[in-house]
């Protein structure tokens, strides 16, 4: 069973909150972060490096410095400012008119360490050693991760008393047309209920941000290590998490572009996927498949519908049954060549938030020769991954909206 608390959040006061938060770290470069952060934005603390000129490299000692210096100095200035007692919070998401509420509060390493809170990818040492690097230096969870849990509908009754009972903290629409909403819960006795009620579930899943939570829970071992009188109960053994019911997530599709067809004519590669799939002429028109095991493809100006064929996957096994392994196996690996989809440069990804035209567009332009869509991921999909011990293949889920970045950090005194 997991183990969450409430926390000390440091967070900006209300008429700052919109300026302060920003998107995540990893879903913008740093060209991008430099001409969207303003002055108050929290990219300053996690993309320091757009604060040189030339904007400078992500990675070194002055760059992680600045980071420390900056949340400081935001501290200073008042624009981030921490609670006096402990809280769990409230944070609603509205995209197209569809909204997802989820808990704020810190998640226990150990969770992590012992597979109660469960993860779908690999992490690359690199990046987690950066994200080790900033936790480590600022002594705190500047983002958070981005959590599931199978619904319980207390949890869903207690969240919506306090969004439709209570004015929310912070409610602003971002430059994206996203919608977001934060409430503080400060009642000890719900504190005490909603901790109860995650006592009772099994396990939470990891959405998006695994190197953020490998990088926290290796924090929280090194604490651990250098503190002789470690008991477990310490603030660096909990890490910062926003939790959303299973049943209000959408994943959407996370597509695939490759730069050349490995030697083959359009002719050939269209008659060597017939093999595999069911090939239907679809027009210029964008076409976005409608079901599991239907994929989309767009080649010489002209889209297609690929129906694998009965015997292309194992709807038995957790991982045989995805759409990217049956793509990965029988196109990209046996036809085009790519076989490490974390490595080849002839292969690119576009998240689905961009649009099928973004697919087309970068055929057209000749940048690449085919792309691929797909049926996206299904949370069922996901969570029966994890909960196998399998690991899905790169790239694979997308979700959307991302976490705001900068409504709540955790500090790891």
């Amino acid at each position: 069973m997991v183990r969450i608390k409430p926390f000390k959040g440091i967070r900006p006061p209300r008429q700052h909150a919109a300026e302060v938060a920003s998107r995540p770290y990893d879903v913008l470069d740093s060209a991008e972060a430099q001409r969207e952060a303003t002055e108050k934005s929290l990219l300053h603390i996690i993309k320091p490096e757009i604060d040189f000129d030339p904007i400078a490299d992500e990675h070194s000692e002055e760059v992680y410095r600045k980071a420390v210096d900056n949340f400081a100095r935001w501290r200073e200035k008042g624009w981030l400012v921490q609670d006096d007692t402990e809280k769990y919070y409230v944070y609603a998401q509205t995209m197209d008119g569809r909204t997802q509420y989820g808990l704020v509060a810190a998640c226990h390493f150990d969770d992590y360490l012992k597979g109660r809170i469960k993860k779908h990818e690999l992490t690359r040492p690199d990046k987690e050693e950066d994200r080790m690097i900033h936790v480590r230096n600022q002594n705190a969870n500047i983002e958070p991760v981005f959590l599931s849990y199978p619904a319980r509908a207390e949890m869903d009754a207690i969240v919506r008393e306090i969004a439709q009972n209570n004015e929310p903290e912070y409610d602003f629409t971002a430059a994206d047309g996203f919608g977001h909403r934060f409430w503080v819960i400060d009642d000890e006795k719900i504190q005490k209920r909603i901790t109860e009620i995650f006592e009772t579930i099994p396990a939470l899943y990891v959405a998006d941000g695994h190197h953020r939570t490998a990088a926290a829970a290796r924090v929280g071992q090194e604490k651990m290590n250098g503190n002789p009188s470690h008991t477990g109960d310490e603030e660096y053994c909990f890490f910062l998490a926003v939790i959303f019911p299973d049943d209000q997530l959408k994943i959407i599709d996370y597509n695939r572009l490759v730069r050349d067809l490995n030697g083959l004519s359009p002719e050939e590669l269209l008659e060597a996927l017939d093999k595999d799939f069911v090939v239907e002429k679809k027009g210029s028109e964008p076409y976005r498949p409608a079901a599991l095991h239907d994929f989309a493809m767009y080649l010489d100006g002209r889209w297609y519908g690929l129906t694998a064929r009965p015997g292309t996957y194992d709807d038995n096994d957790p991982i045989g049954v995805l759409d990217v392994t049956i793509l990965s196996n029988r196109v990209l690996d046996k036809l085009l060549g790519i076989a490490d989809l974390r490595t080849d440069k002839r292969i690119d990804f576009v998240g689905g938030i961009r649009g099928l035209g973004e697919l087309q567009r970068r055929v057209d332009s000749g940048e690449m020769k085919v792309a691929f869509a797909l049926y996206p991921v299904s949370m069922k999909q996901l969570i029966d991954i994890a909960d196998t011990g399998h690991i899905m293949p790169p790239k694979t889920t997308w979700f959307e909206p991302k976490l705001r970045s900068g409504l709540v950090i955790h500090s790891l005194d």
